[in-house]
């Protein structure tokens, strides 16, 4: 059988205990790709022999948080291209075609290219909704882009010109309901930073109207009903998502009021 041509094209993640999931992500990708670079920390599977497998260049780095450490890992591609992914993704076959039709015609026009990222969840893939097409720019020529944004969520920053290629990249971040419970949590104390940092006060107006607003547009607008009982789990959750992470500022400037009217 004939080796399947490998393009110039490094494959860039960060990982930590990520046995799960790590294989079906390399798998996707490891026939077609020159280089692997996994950048772990703290790893108590065994993360690292499962990427090894795969001819993986493992490297072992203390934690800075999701962006710092995906710039990283940057450091460590030696190839023009870059696909930045997460463990916990994987290259759908129509996704691939278009990555190497871009490669095969680069004509120096774009540093970068964008696509849509598809959720598995409740043992369906969603594909309306709040939740897709979530276009992602991953991958790009290498020396023109960075990770920016916060460690709520980093993106690739770009310098130059990107395109819209086809196909997704399937995305399995939720293997179970507490999982993607316990998410909303974590984002909200990020959310509430943020407010607080930007001085923002709390609203029962604003609260109220954007919980509404977030329902109606991933169910009804973005078609999520189309997405059956999971489209409106997910249209319900995302409200709720909302709500809390209001509702944690109306706490928080509860408490304060409560600790000046004590003082």
């Amino acid at each position: 059988m004939n080796q399947e041509y490998k393009y110039p094209i490094s494959i860039v993640m960060i990982a930590h205990n990520e046995a799960d999931n790590i294989a079906r992500c390399l798998d996707s990708v490891t026939s077609w790709v020159n280089e692997i670079i996994v950048v772990v920390n703290d790893c108590k599977d065994n993360t690292i022999e499962i990427a090894q497998k795969y001819n993986a260049q493992v490297y072992e780095r203390e934690w800075h948080g999701y962006r710092d450490q995906k710039n990283l890992a940057l450091e460590y591609a030696t190839q023009p291209w870059i696909l930045a992914l997460d463990a916990d993704e994987e290259i759908s076959v129509k996704l691939k075609t278009s990555i190497i039709s871009f490669i095969k015609n680069d004509s120096n026009t774009f540093n970068g290219a964008y696509f849509p990222r598809k959720v598995w969840f409740m043992g369906r893939w969603i594909k309306h909704g709040d939740w897709y097409p979530d276009y992602s720019l991953r991958l790009f020529r290498s020396g023109h882009a960075k990770w920016g944004g916060g460690n709520e969520h980093e993106k690739i920053l770009l310098d130059g010109v990107s395109k819209k290629i086809s196909g997704d990249l399937h995305h399995y971040t939720y293997p179970s309901l507490n999982i993607q419970i316990e998410k909303i949590i974590y984002f909200s104390d990020f959310f509430l930073k943020r407010q607080l940092e930007a001085g923002k006060r709390w609203s029962v107006i604003q609260t109220i109207a954007r919980s509404w607003w977030r329902f109606m547009r991933g169910y009804f607008i973005k078609l999520g009903f189309m997405d059956g009982f999971p489209g409106f789990y997910i249209a319900v959750s995302m409200a709720f998502y909302t709500l809390v992470r209001y509702s944690k500022l109306y706490e928080h400037n509860k408490s304060q009021n409560k600790k000046s009217t004590s003082a």
